[in-house]
């Protein structure tokens, strides 16, 4: 049999394992008697929102006029002072010398607004983002503190390290937004970024600590033998090779990171976790929201995967 041959088999294989788990969560569904609302799902990410224009004054209408795809209609008040109000095109509920009151309608204006799904994703995008910024510095400070010879320095960044990585993530966001967000009087925001942050920062921190311990000693040496300080050494030798040894844990931490992110819906912030549920609640189109929650956190992590895959391709060309 050759190559080619198995290849093709292979592949088979997977699209008919494929297959079979899209035929069981179908028998599945069936068998609880759910009806799927996907034409649904698409007002959740944007929609055509009408906004009601309503007239704050007793009046009389004195003229419309067409502009463009607009009309705009000049109401005379009590008091004789004219205003005017834009409204789309068809949506006008108001004729020439009509009277009008206080609160009646006098047409509608159409836009585009962005849905709590996408909402949600931006929400979760820039938390994620900021968070893994903030933990990658704190792990870089902590990890180096990790592999000094100042005792204290060292002690402080084990007892951090040991602190973070041994409670969960979840008591820590209630300790940051309850306790720390009471006393020091922090947005929910700030708490859940500060939380995460922390949290990844102490994975981060034995990421690179591992890291400048698997650079041979020499490297070091030879540094400091061609008149570099310690510091210059660790800058210019020792964190670039580092890092490049790194990198795929590193990218594994920060994936981590943005599902975990879906915890920090706890404390009210509307990311993306929170933005399904809350759509749940009015849509009761559970799978459906769930599915699309899941694929959107699927699409995160794939992209910044292919973003790391990238940049190990690029420094791979100077080895």
């Amino acid at each position: 049999m050759n190559t080619e041959l198995k290849n093709w088999l292979w592949r088979s294989l997977t699209l008919l394992i494929l297959f079979s788990m899209g035929a069981g969560l179908w028998v599945a569904t069936k068998k609880i008697d759910y009806t799927w609302r996907w034409n649904r799902v698409p007002q959740y990410f944007v929609y055509h929102n009408e906004d009601i224009k309503t007239v704050p004054f007793d009046g009389r209408v004195t003229t419309i006029d067409k502009i463009g795809e607009t009309s705009k209609i000049t109401i005379l008040s009590e008091n004789d002072e004219l205003q005017s109000f834009i409204v789309d095109v068809g949506t006008e509920r108001v004729v020439v010398d009509e009277d009008l009151f206080a609160g009646d309608s006098i047409g509608s204006t159409f836009s585009w607004r962005v849905g709590p799904l996408l909402h949600g994703l931006w929400v979760t995008l820039w938390l994620s983002a900021a968070s893994s910024v903030i933990g990658l510095i704190i792990g870089l400070v902590t990890g180096l503190c990790r592999v000094s010879n100042n005792i204290t320095l060292r002690q402080l960044s084990v007892f951090y390290i040991e602190i973070i990585r041994g409670t969960p993530l979840l008591v820590q966001i209630f300790i940051f937004y309850f306790f720390l967000g009471t006393v020091l009087d922090i947005s929910r925001i700030v708490a859940g970024i500060s939380a995460l942050a922390i949290f990844a920062g102490a994975y981060v921190a034995e990421i690179i600590r591992a890291g400048i311990q698997s650079i041979p000693k020499g490297q070091m040496e030879a540094a400091r033998s061609l008149g570099m300080n310690v510091p210059q050494a660790m800058v210019y030798i020792i964190l670039p090779q580092a890092f490049k040894r790194t990198l795929p844990p590193l990218a594994g931490q920060f994936i981590s990171l943005i599902k975990d992110s879906s915890l920090v819906s706890v404390i009210a912030i509307t990311d993306l976790t929170k933005s399904g549920r809350e759509v749940i609640t009015s849509t009761f189109a559970t799978f459906e929201i769930w599915f699309i929650v899941a694929l959107l956190y699927l699409l995160l992590t794939s992209v910044l995967s292919q973003v790391i895959a990238w940049v190990e391709r690029r420094l791979a060309v100077s080895d």
